[in-house]
């Protein structure tokens, strides 16, 4: 039996769940969560600014609340562009 062909099997057989499409695949899980983070944080963010802009909340919650807000649009912007770099390399590839 040839090495080199047992070797590249067990290669893919490592590597299938990578390019699975499964629902328990880690990196999807990760995804969604840090999508619910930012969610969560974009509405913190708004629920803070209605509220100090009734009275209700103290100019030092809002300075916060605006600071995470705009760490976290900046970190979106950020990956997205990224992405759109990395789309844009991979279109500039020779087939």
């Amino acid at each position: 039996m040839d090495i080199r062909g047992l070797s590249a099997i067990q290669k893919y057989a490592t590597s299938k769940p990578a390019i699975d499409p499964s629902e328990d695949y880690t990196a999807t899980t990760a995804a969604k969560n840090v999508m619910a983070d930012f969610a969560t944080t974009l509405a913190q963010g708004e629920q803070t600014a209605k509220a100090a802009m009734i009275g209700d909340a103290d100019p030092h919650a809002l300075v916060t609340a605006l600071a995470q807000t705009e760490l976290v649009v900046e970190t979106a912007v950020t990956v997205r562009n990224k992405v759109v770099e990395a789309y844009q390399e991979i279109l500039r590839m020779p087939v």
